[in-house]
């Protein structure tokens, strides 16, 4: 693990955990796969337990394909330039996990990164199949791991893929992430 650039390993936990968004739109409820995605799914839990992503904006919708928040710059409009490079201040370890639970189906939720080893708060939630991004589908190299699924709030989660966008795939109208509930 290199320490410039990683976050130690979150501790894991006994079984699913679940985490509400609550959004301007309507709440979504995760089943996080706490047990089998230790370190993405308890990065997420320990951001979402430290207010990390309460008041960040879905900065990346694409309509038929996912909507992508996480990033803490969508809280200042004036950064809305360097939206989308924005995290914690560290990376996580990729964790691919192979069988069907770690797919990219239709609503899964998956850690965003720029490459390998760069994930950190940033995550999308798959509005289709996208198992082209899956970590075992050639080319073999950034891949997006999937470490939760949505349980309740799948009828949010197309109404913000629906909502209306400007440049960069910037919804119109904010997105707010008002809090996150873990349970």
């Amino acid at each position: 693990m290199n320490n410039d650039t990683q976050a130690s390993e979150p501790a894991a936990t006994e079984g699913p955990t679940r985490a509400t968004l609550k959004t301007n739109k309507g709440d979504i409820t995760l089943e996080l796969y706490t047990d089998r995605m230790p370190i993405t799914a308890g990065n997420f839990v320990q951001l979402a337990r430290d207010d990390f992503y309460d008041g960040v904006k879905f900065h990346r919708v694409i309509e038929g394909f996912m909507i992508q928040g996480g990033d803490p710059l969508t809280k200042d409009d004036s950064q809305q330039g360097r939206w989308g490079t924005g995290g914690p201040g560290y990376a996580i370890e990729d964790e691919h996990v192979p069988g069907e639970w770690h797919t990219n189906a239709r609503g899964t939720i998956a850690m965003a990164n720029s490459g390998p080893n760069s994930g950190g708060s940033q995550f999308f939630i798959n509005l289709v199949d996208n198992t082209n991004l899956d970590f075992d589908k050639q080319p073999l190299s950034s891949k997006h791991p999937v470490f939760g699924r949505v349980v309740s709030g799948m009828d949010v989660v197309d109404a913000i893929g629906a909502v209306q966008t400007g440049p960069r795939d910037i919804p119109v109208e904010p997105v707010v992430i008002e809090d996150v509930v873990v349970e």
